[in-house]
């Protein structure tokens, strides 16, 4: 087990916060075509209401911090932000498109001690990074900015969202972040407007591109241990949870709201009116969650999948039932195994999964 793994372990066992998402604004300097945010900034919190929320986390325990928007460098305190947050003792992740950062700002979060600053980087064509952004220049603009970072000596991670405009693009972006030294991820999944919209959805990827993601060693690393089947589904499986979501992680919007993930938009309060604290005990939303084992999901718990299956129970939740399955992680193990789920079966075909994942 990796010390990662024993401390979210552990917090578990102790109902501790251990990583928290805080968007600052959801205004952003870019307009992705996958976006999942509305981005208007009318009620965000105030400096001060953000310090009081960061100070909140720290005495509830939180020490992984991922600060993100939007864009949060368009907030005029977010350094102010980033350096209250850091005097906390939280590790400090930042979100960002980098675009508005620059020599300067990069030795300024060196001295600060950012953890890793994560960039999306949709594509190493800029016709096809800039048109998802919708902003012209901006590849050049966020490359030059990952260049600042490292000159600097700042962590730096690229994140390459997978959709039909750069569906082919992946490997190239890993190239390129091989090239530049930093890290890479790659995400096949778009996800819904937390508003409920699902449009967005057109976005994704095909099942054939799924498939070929899964079975390149770029992506993946050992294709065959990666894709061979996890069939075991014993009593330690269906006594645990799906993920950390209202576990041991949390994310607040930039107007105080509370959630479990920012994949999982289940009002649980709002920081305006409850402290972290009385809303982290005593939300009957999360306090639902948090008894909702594997066993308790009907379709799931009989699943070949359920020992590994990566079931975002936000995404679950906006197709309409908490302890129903996610299409889109079903057509990933599908990919993955090359064997369909329960959900699959239950719809009659791979075709009828993957028209629910687009609807």
């Amino acid at each position: 087990m990796s010390l990662l793994e024993e401390m979210n372990q552990k917090a578990t066992a102790l109902g501790i916060p251990l990583s928290a998402h805080l968007d600052i604004t959801w205004r952003c300097n870019e307009r992705c075509v996958h976006c999942y945010l509305d981005h208007d900034g009318v009620g965000e919190m105030t400096t001060g209401e953000i310090k009081d929320v960061l100070r909140q986390l720290a005495e509830s325990g939180t020490f992984f911090l991922s600060i993100s928007g939007g864009e949060p460098l368009l907030r005029g305190d977010c350094f102010e932000i980033l350096e209250h947050a850091r005097a906390l003792g939280f590790n400090v992740k930042l979100k960002t498109n980098a675009v508005m950062i620059g020599s300067a700002q990069a030795e300024r979060l060196r001295r600060l001690g950012i953890e890793q600053v994560q960039i999306s980087i949709y594509s190493h064509r800029p016709e096809v990074h800039d048109a998802i952004t919708k902003l012209p220049g901006s590849l050049r603009r966020s490359l030059q900015a990952i260049r600042h970072l490292k000159t600097h000596g700042v962590k730096v991670s690229i994140s390459n969202v997978l959709m039909r405009q750069n569906a082919s693009d992946g490997k190239e972006v890993r190239k390129l972040a091989l090239e530049l030294g930093t890290q890479f991820t790659i995400d096949p999944t778009i996800t819904p407007k937390l508003n409920g919209d699902r449009s967005i959805l057109d976005l994704g990827i095909s099942s054939e591109v799924l498939n070929d993601v899964y079975h390149s060693e770029e992506f993946v690393g050992n294709v065959g241990e990666f894709c061979a089947p996890v069939s075991t589904v014993d009593e330690e499986v269906l006594d645990g949870y799906s993920c950390s979501a209202g576990h041991t992680l949390i994310y607040i919007s930039p107007f105080g709201d509370i959630y479990p993930c920012v994949q999982f938009p289940m009002p649980c309060g709002n920081l305006r009116k409850q402290t972290f604290r009385e809303i982290w005990k005593e939300s009957a939303a999360l306090t639902e969650l948090r008894t909702i084992q594997v066993r308790d999901l009907p379709t799931c718990s009989r699943c070949s999948h359920a020992g590994s299956c990566s079931r975002c129970p936000g995404l679950a939740y906006m197709e309409g039932n908490l302890r129903g399955p996610s299409s889109a992680d079903c057509a990933k193990s599908e990919a993955r195994t090359g064997i369909p789920g329960a959900q699959a079966t239950r719809l009659g075909s791979p075709a009828n999964l993957v028209q629910i994942m687009f609807a």
